[in-house]
């Protein structure tokens, strides 16, 4: 029996999702691009295969953030819910925090922390990479 299937959705509940099976990974990312997309110091990302994951409400809107970025959010509530980039073609990023559950991933360690803000203190003791993917190195 596999793991049930994570539902989530923005905050005035039009746009909802499914995202099946486990992630490929968890973590929080200290991007300055990120921050501004969502108004936060840093933001927690789930990372899942394109065909585990499908919008079950109504559709959201698309923004191409940057070349080869692409970001949905809510066009009414305007909640960021995911990222998909050409870098990573296989994969769909889910912010975290717009799960039903949060508290059922855990983040795994800080990418990008070369672009962290000095001022946000961080007590966990996870690994912080200076940037992402199979070329990152741990800054840490």
């Amino acid at each position: 029996m596999g793991v049930a299937p994570r539902s989530g959705g923005c905050l005035c509940g039009v746009v909802r999702y499914d995202a099946a099976g486990d992630p490929l990974w968890v973590a929080h990312c200290h991007c300055a691009s990120c921050r501004k997309a969502s108004g936060a110091p840093m933001v927690t990302w789930a990372g899942y295969k394109p065909n585990a994951f499908k919008w079950t409400g109504s559709g959201p809107k698309q923004f191409s953030s940057s070349e080869g970025v692409l970001r949905c959010f809510c066009p009414d509530c305007g909640t960021p819910l995911t990222y998909e980039s050409t870098r990573w073609p296989d994969e769909l990023h889910i912010l975290v925090a717009t799960l039903d559950d949060p508290e059922s991933l855990t983040p795994r360690g800080h990418v990008y922390w070369s672009e962290h803000l000095a001022w946000l203190e961080i007590g966990d003791d996870l690994p912080k990479f200076a940037e992402t993917g199979a070329s990152a190195q741990k800054d840490d």
